[in-house]
């Protein structure tokens, strides 16, 4: 086996292509900024339930967090069964009829643009107090 004089974990020089940059470009900032927003959110909304509830809160994000996960299992395994190019509406409405996916598939709209709003007030009471 012939000796080679670069190490074979050597970082990639400057001049070549293949080496990584330490800029950030606008989009890297805006995907900061969001995952910002998103964590800032769960803590006050944990912090206000925990306020409300007691430290029983944890029992019921950790049940929540079980029935998160089977939906999620159920999902993949009616996913690997049925291959669909749509969401899980297509889902819904192979299995309960056309009405059923239509309104899981608005249902969840509403509640992503519900969600998109109280992420923007926790962030604004974040940064206001």
């Amino acid at each position: 086996m012939p000796h080679s004089t670069t190490p074979v974990d050597a970082p990639p020089r400057a001049d070549d292509d293949t080496a990584l940059s330490h800029g950030l470009k606008q989009r890297h900032l805006s995907m900061i900024a969001l995952g910002g927003v998103i964590g800032a959110g769960l803590f006050v909304g944990s912090g206000a339930g925990i306020a409300a509830a007691g430290p029983s809160i944890v029992v019921a994000y950790a049940l929540s967090g079980l029935l998160v996960m089977l939906v999620m299992r159920m999902l993949g395994e009616m996913s690997a069964a049925y291959p669909s190019s749509g969401s899980f509406s297509a889902h819904a409405e192979r299995a309960l009829g056309p009405w059923a996916g239509f309104t899981a598939g608005w249902s969840f709209w509403v509640l992503l643009c519900t969600a998109v709003g109280l992420e923007g007030i926790g962030a604004a009471k974040i940064v206001t107090g």
